[in-house]
């Protein structure tokens, strides 16, 4: 199919319709407001854009961007004045402007003029205008380095120069660049009072200027006014576990194109900052590199919340979720306990200084020449003078973790010797000394108020030692600060990363008594997984999103790595554990592989043309919008299992070795599979001798379906380790009692002798119950004592997932109450659950489907609820 075309409906490709190759998006300004009672959010974005004067699209090309350099901003201080007029003549949310919507005036004027292509879906655009940054430009007009005029056709436009000249600012003024972003943001648009034309199709939004044929006349600022719609795909309203309202985007297969027009091709990375008002008693969390200090707006009774990002990062790691979070802390009031507000909102509790609220863009603009380094990145947030500490600032957690033993690696040779960063000019963590001693950085967790305890008993207490383990095995973290939220139950997965703050599902937490230490396993193992895309899949991307192993895959390996780090085991625990998870995972992927089409299997499915793009820089997803897709774990499965078998041709040790040398030199950019594999193998010349080519990798492991022998061979071997053995020896004591009740009366009971039963780890109970799967009959009175025993309903999510597995397999009436629960409060992981109950043909097994999901079908995933309907109805 052409990239260039509309989505062709015969496939389940997702279209990339952005025009990379001729002009990219430097940094989004983004100005928003929240409107729980329609279900939309409104308002502008202003998009600062560089024509492509070259493209490479070699791996780890120039895809970085902010490579040219021009002089610093020394000082900001004259014109403060009229830049305050001007900017108060802007509209606020644009809404006066007539729509102009795809009109013949269109479709007549498109005579080779150049159009800028934007991704977009499920978006009413009313309007697009050129900004005028006559005014910004104006009071910088004393500064000759901002605004000096350059070569070429931007010597013909002084506000074209600007522009570029903003863009290229080095990374040591970024705050002053940032200052200038939000101003431009806000200026007017065009002089003339012309709008652009725009055109709206089903996944793109294009835009045209008359009279301009080439992107470097093409305008660098532009405004677009416009809102999502209630059911757009990138956002998610619905109510959290207090029965409030929230909303929180989805991290969907289409990404945030229906939250805002931008360009979605991973090469596309930008810095972004945003506005976002929302009301007054719900907090806004969002990626930003310093939490937001919510301000009130004097037009509403909303706040104002404020975040940047100075890292260029692809669009679709963009994060917003806002809702009635309540911060986890250490000791939790006894009326938060119980679920009871108090109209405290940690939100309500984060305020400006007085007089911050009534400063001019003017009197904030003065401010820009103070140094950037008032504020140390890991700090607590600073605005305006440095005794300005908010009150959410000092509830961050700074655990040092120096009494708690953990090993860490000592970078700081690395940072005498000085780290050369490869990537484009930003304010890079990896090359600040305090960065890599940083073993914990800042970081909070949210929740609902009803979930705050279990919250606090599970995240808060385990994240201080994974964010360590992870620091001890990979060195820096990337970002300066985390935020955790537990989303709502109908969020569709387990966990979600993004620049700065990660999505917890509330299946993470303990469903019993919190606190246990195998209570905590999955919660801890996820928090692993989650905290490891800092490194592998944001800070290091995927140039082709269809190489989607190269971050589920990285991140499925090193939440081993990094959760045995934190619970400090033995080499012989850390081994067995390995083995036991990877016998599960095994098991996991061969079920999965049996019951997929094999177009779906593959790990590299556009092979050999793997990250070409067209002409003008679009492309397609391949299988994105497959319904099956989200879930599968073939990229998870598969990917974990490459980098398993490529751990044991060089060394544990040795990879995880290898794993903060390539961090060290590929932080910052796009990859593809064979960066990674070439520098392995570069790294590991035996491997070659051993036969292990590039071309083999591929082969035998990305460019076609099915199991390589190599993991045939190594379960086998999994599957006769300890902590295996130990299971298969209690589900022998299973099937014994179970066929001991065949055939006895009302006495048997009674004479029933005592079986000593052992002591499982949460990972072993899942293998004991899926081997018990694998039985054809089980007694009613087994299952009973099955249950009694190990407490299941009250184990973690994957475990009580095998038991409601085996209560529907057996038709164990008394605990289809466990089963309900199950789907209603842990959706992203009972999709399957739908299918075996109505697979059985029990009447009151599908009846018990129905009645689930007619409690649940308004706030499941769009995804979820789709294929669950296409089940059961």
């Amino acid at each position: 199919m052409d990239p260039d075309g509309d989505l062709n409906p015969d496939t389940n490709d997702l279209p990339l319709r952005a025009n990379t190759n001729h002009i990219l998006v430097r940094h989004y300004v983004l100005d928003l407001t929240v409107h729980f009672d329609s279900k939309v959010i409104s308002g502008s974005i202003v998009l600062f854009l560089e024509p492509r004067l070259g493209v490479r699209t070699e791996a780890g090309g120039s895809q970085d961007g902010f490579t040219s350099k021009y002089k610093e901003v020394d000082a900001l201080e004259d014109g403060k004045k009229e830049l305050e007029t001007t900017t108060t003549k802007v509209v606020k949310m644009c809404g006066d402007a007539e729509s102009i919507q795809s009109s013949s005036l269109w479709h007549t004027t498109s005579g080779g003029e150049f159009t800028l292509v934007l991704d977009c879906c499920d978006l009413d655009v009313s309007k697009v205008e050129e900004v005028d940054v006559t005014s910004v430009a104006a009071m910088l007009s004393r500064f000759p380095e901002v605004t000096s005029k350059k070569s070429g056709d931007v010597s013909r436009k002084p506000q074209a120069a600007f522009i570029q000249n903003l863009i290229s600012m080095p990374s040591s003024q970024w705050r002053q660049q940032h200052q200038l972003f939000s101003l431009c943001g806000r200026a007017p648009g065009a002089q003339d009072g012309s709008t652009l034309q725009f055109h709206r199709d089903r996944w793109s939004l294009q835009v045209r200027k008359n009279g301009v044929t080439s992107p470097q006349e093409f305008p660098c600022a532009l405004r677009i006014c416009y809102e999502t719609k209630p059911a757009g795909g990138s956002v998610r309203w619905t109510k959290d576990q207090d029965n409030r309202v929230c909303v929180y985007t989805a991290g969907s297969p289409i990404n945030n194109r229906a939250l805002f027009p931008c360009q979605e091709p991973p090469v596309a990375m930008s810095t972004w900052q945003a506005t976002v008002r929302a009301p007054s008693e719900c907090v806004v969390l969002m990626s930003g590199e310093e939490q937001a200090v919510p301000a009130e707006d004097g037009d509403t009774h909303f706040l104002t919340w404020n975040y940047y990002v100075t890292m260029p990062m692809p669009a679709s790691t963009f994060t917003l979720a806002v809702g009635h979070w309540q911060q986890v802390t250490a000791e939790i009031p006894p009326e938060l306990e119980k679920g009871v507000r108090d109209g405290t909102d940690c939100g309500k509790t984060a305020k400006l200084g007085p007089e911050y609220g009534q400063w001019t863009e003017a009197e904030r603009v003065s401010r820009l020449g103070s140094s950037s380094s008032e504020v140390v990145k890991g700090s607590p947030l600073q605005t305006g003078s440095r005794d300005q500490t908010t009150c959410v600032d000092s509830a961050f957690c700074y655990s040092s973790l120096e009494d708690e033993g953990l090993s860490v690696t000592d970078y700081s040779g690395m940072v005498d010797d000085g780290i050369s960063c490869s990537h484009g000019d930003y304010p890079c963590r990896f090359t600040e000394r305090s960065a890599w001693s940083q073993r914990v950085i800042p970081h909070r967790v949210f929740s609902p108020a009803c979930l705050l305890q279990k919250a606090q008993m599970g995240v808060l207490k385990l994240l201080p030692q994974c964010l360590a383990a992870a620091h001890a095995v990979l060195g820096v973290h990337p970002f300066p600060r985390l935020d955790v939220l537990i989303v709502p139950a109908g969020f569709s997965s387990l966990g979600m990363a993004s620049p700065h703050i990660i999505f917890l599902s509330q299946s993470v937490l303990s469903a019993g008594s919190p606190g246990s230490e195998e209570s905590l396993s999955l919660c801890g193992s996820r928090i692993c997984h989650e905290i490891s895309h800092s490194w592998f899949g944001l800070v290091i991307g995927a140039r082709d999103w269809t190489e989607e192993w190269i971050s589920e895959g990285f991140a499925t390996c090193l939440e081993d790595i990094i959760w045995a780090q934190a619970q400090q085991l033995s080499l012989e625990e850390k081994t067995e554990q390995f083995d036991l998870k990877a016998l599960l995972r095994w098991r996991r992927l061969s079920d999965e592989l049996q019951n997929s089409k094999e177009e779906l299997q593959i790990l590299r499915p556009n092979m050999e043309k793997t990250g070409q793009v067209s002409e003008s820089g679009s492309s397609t997803v391949k299988h994105a919008l497959n319904p099956e897709k989200p879930f599968m774990q073939v990229h998870y499965l598969k990917g974990y299992f490459l980098l398993r078998f490529l751990a044991s041709q060089v060394g544990e040790q040795q990879f995880i070795e290898f794993f903060q040398l390539f961090v060290k030199k590929y932080h910052g950019h796009l990859i593809l599979s064979q960066d990674f594999l070439q520098m392995l193998l570069i790294s590991f010349p035996g491997m070659e001798r051993k036969g292990l080519t590039l071309g083999a990798i591929h082969a035998d492991w990305l460019d076609q379906p099915g199991i390589p022998k190599w993991l045939y061979e190594r379960s086998a071997v999994w599957s006769q380790a300890r902590l295996v053995e130990e299971v298969k020896a209690e589900v022998v004591k299973w099937i014994l009692l179970s066929q001991s009740h065949h055939g006895k009366g009302r006495k048997r009971k009674r004479m029933e002798p005592k079986v000593n039963y052992k002591e499982l780890t949460s990972d072993q109970l899942v293998m004991l119950l899926e081997l018990l799967l694998e039985e054809s009959e089980l007694s009613v009175a087994s299952l009973r004592a099955l249950q009694r025993t190990y407490s299941l309903q009250n184990q973690d999510a994957e475990v009580r997932h095998r038991w409601c597995e085996l209560v529907v397999k057996h038709a164990y009436a008394q605990a289809y109450g466990d089963v309900e629960h199950f789907l209603i409060h842990d959706q992203a992981m009972g999709v399957y659950l739908y299918g075996e109950l109505m697979v059985q043909e029990d009447p009151e097994q599908q009846a018990l489907a129905r009645h689930c999901l007619s409690l649940v079908q308004g706030e499941m995933d769009q995804s979820a609820r789709r294929v669950v309907e296409e089940m059961v109805l």
